[in-house]
């Protein structure tokens, strides 16, 4: 855990200013009243690339050396990550690759390509996105972003909980989706240092459950690649630095089932007015259908993206 420290995470909040961008903290009257808490949400869809992940990504390119940058960058992501290193790359000039699942949504397929990277697709069931990572950047000494496992964007994912604790100080509690884990880690360490008495919970798709099975055994767990429509949560283990943070800060991993995160979705979407993803909508699908401890009252969440497709709205 003493790799990314709260002091870091303020740093890379200067870092990242000039790609990131601080967003707003939205109340909802008909969310809280269904709820019965007073809920407070960071609103990371409305973020430059529609997610959070752009702030581990320019914290991760801004920490490189020049010489490392002229070799370029290579990720692996399900969408939002592959989007936030484009975005980034392009900005600061560097060549970048990303390794995408053939079936990722087709909006961050063509948006990650929109940012001038190089996708390269391959099948999630099959092959191993980081030994195709791997193989390129020994090939080609391009540097390895991780998704999720790295300080750098650990640090940088923290900002998001640093901004949150200073819109909205007299927060509870924080709910955050919990895929790799670099969100919840990096808003974990943040938290603490800012609050220590808040309260912090995770939140994953039943069927990708594989935080609340290492939880429970006390040991990072693997899982089949999960086949949940929350699509940038499919992880299949938690990460060697993220888990043992979350170990730590966390108090408890919250399960959400398909039908409530799509119910989640629908209710976001038409009774807030906010575009989130299905992944973006599992910490505030915890708190809408009462996953969380009774007494606590006013609740930070993160909405960590607004990037899905068409298609899969209409089939909610």
């Amino acid at each position: 855990m003493a790799s990314v420290t709260i002091d870091e995470i303020r740093a890379a909040a200067v870092r990242i200013a000039p790609i990131a961008r601080k967003t707003p903290v939205w109340t909802s009257g008909s969310f809280d009243r269904r709820s019965g808490c007073e809920v407070f949400f960071k609103c990371e869809n409305l973020q430059k690339g529609g997610a959070f992940k752009i702030r581990g990504a320019s914290n991760f390119l801004y920490s490189m050396t020049p010489e490392q940058r002229a070799l370029g960058v290579v990720g692996f992501s399900s969408g939002n990550h592959a989007q936030a290193v484009a975005i980034a790359a392009r900005k600061l000039g560097v060549k970048a690759t990303l390794i995408m699942p053939d079936d990722a949504p087709k909006s961050k397929l063509a948006a990650t390509r929109a940012n001038g990277a190089n996708v390269i697709t391959y099948d999630r069931l099959k092959e191993s996105r980081e030994a195709i990572g791997r193989k390129i950047s020994e090939e080609t000494g391009a540097m390895l972003v991780p998704p999720f496992d790295h300080p750098w964007i650990v640090a940088g994912a923290g900002t998001c909980a640093l901004e949150l604790l200073e819109q909205a100080p007299t927060l509870d509690a924080l709910v955050v989706c919990l895929g790799g884990g670099g969100l919840l880690a990096g808003s974990a360490i943040a938290a603490k240092a800012l609050k220590p008495s808040i309260r912090i919970f995770g939140v994953e798709p039943e069927l990708g459950n594989d935080y609340w099975l290492s939880r429970r055994e006390g040991k990072p767990v693997e899982i089949d690649s999960p086949a949940t429509i929350a699509d940038g949560l499919r992880t299949t283990k938690p990460g060697a630095l993220t888990f043992p943070i979350i170990q730590e800060l966390v108090e408890d991993v919250l399960l959400v089932t398909e039908d409530e995160i799509k119910e989640t979705t629908k209710f976001v979407m038409t009774r807030m007015k906010l575009l989130v993803e299905p992944s973006g909508v599992v910490g505030a699908s915890a708190v809408l259908h009462g996953k969380l401890p009774k007494e606590l009252r006013r609740i930070g969440v993160i909405l960590s993206g607004g990037n899905v497709d068409l298609e899969v709205l209409a089939t909610l």
